[in-house]
């Protein structure tokens, strides 16, 4: 049997180098495309490192018709995990134009191309923030979709254009119809055991843990903590975290799906990819101290506009459908944050 070849958009990106490494791991052969907007090469020489293997990189943006059909051509992939896409949520909100061309154009070129090329194997790296506002703080699949800004709004049209596909190939009984997963990400954190790759964002952390970290390590002077009158435990908004190792072997399981039998006549499906528990800031700050031995310098500052109070997922689709659930705890993706960010306070540079 000829190796299974995955075509990874995003690839250089922090989940994305992750999931190359998982995938090279497990016997895949990997080509990554990636324009490092917002990723930097040496990501990808670490996950060569780690594997002591061998991937194909195409610095490219997938907005480039011609330049991804040419690779489409040399590389033949049976199936493509689409990473590639902005995810700033302040930065959408305030440069929308930017969010819908790079996320739902690029997108649209991808589709084309894979179209053309008859490759229609797609794990889509969509978002919990798809979800409108909900009674249940638990999110479920079948709860209605309402994204609340620009960045939500670009994964969930996408999600729609993919559907749209997908429905289409169903109606028209194509042979060759589109199987496509589109898994919704809660909060991934942590980073490879080895701490040779991680989270390495550009400028100011958007997100809580790197935050967290840059403060530990002296890099930032002081983390705020958005609002403590929720009402939560501690008052303090509360999420659903998942170590981003545990989140990148859902994308393997779900090519694994995708080959089986439940998929054989095309399908596109939602998966929620998260722990099914939630954690609130200061448990996460408290944590991060337990773990590390560190104090973490923290204020409260106002709520955040559009902040929920409490946001977590309801994981059981996956587990029955892609035999999927985390391996990980709160003290691993805390430690293994820490190691990274130890060996790297600089990040990549």
């Amino acid at each position: 049997m000829t190796k299974q070849k995955v075509l990874v958009t995003g690839g250089a990106g922090y989940i994305g180098s992750h999931a190359c490494v998982e995938l090279l791991e497990a016997g895949f052969e990997v080509v990554v495309v990636d324009n490092l907007s917002n990723s930097k090469p040496e990501s990808l020489a670490r996950v060569q490192k780690i594997t002591g293997k061998t991937l194909s990189f195409y610095q490219t943006d997938i907005r480039d018709h011609a330049a991804l059909t040419d690779i489409f051509a040399k590389e033949a992939p049976d199936t493509v995990i689409h990473f590639a896409g902005l995810k700033a949520v302040g930065e959408s909100c305030e440069q929308p134009l930017l969010y819908y061309h790079n996320n739902v154009y690029g997108t649209l070129v991808l589709v084309e191309v894979m179209t053309a090329a008859n490759v229609k194997q797609l794990v889509f790296s969509s978002s919990a923030t798809v979800y409108g506002e909900s009674s249940s703080p638990q999110y479920s699949e079948h709860f209605p979709l309402g994204a609340i800004n620009p960045y939500g709004r670009s994964k969930a049209m996408i999600e729609d254009i993919l559907r749209d596909l997908s429905a289409a190939d169903h109606k028209n009984q194509v042979q060759n119809p589109w199987k496509i997963a589109l898994l919704r990400y809660f909060n991934p954190i942590g980073a490879h055991s080895s701490g040779l790759i991680g989270e390495d964002p550009n400028g100011i952390p958007n997100n809580l843990m790197p935050y967290i970290a840059q403060v530990a390590i002296g890099k930032l002077s002081q983390l705020s903590v958005f609002g403590d009158d929720y009402p939560t435990p501690d008052g303090t908004g509360i999420r659903d975290y998942i170590h981003v190792v545990d989140l990148v072997k859902g994308h393997l399981k779900a090519i694994t799906a995708l080959n089986g039998d439940k998929f054989k006549d095309g399908a596109c499906n939602a998966y929620n990819l998260g722990a099914g528990r939630g954690y609130s800031v200061l448990e996460m700050v408290h944590a991060f101290e337990r773990v590390t031995g560190k104090t973490i310098n923290y204020k409260i500052s106002p709520r955040r506009a559009g902040d929920l109070a409490e946001c977590f997922a309801n994981p059981e689709l996956a587990w029955q459908e892609l035999d999927w659930k985390v391996e990980k705890n709160l003290d691993d993706m805390v430690a293994d944050t820490w190691h990274w960010q130890t060996l790297n306070p600089m990040g990549y540079v």
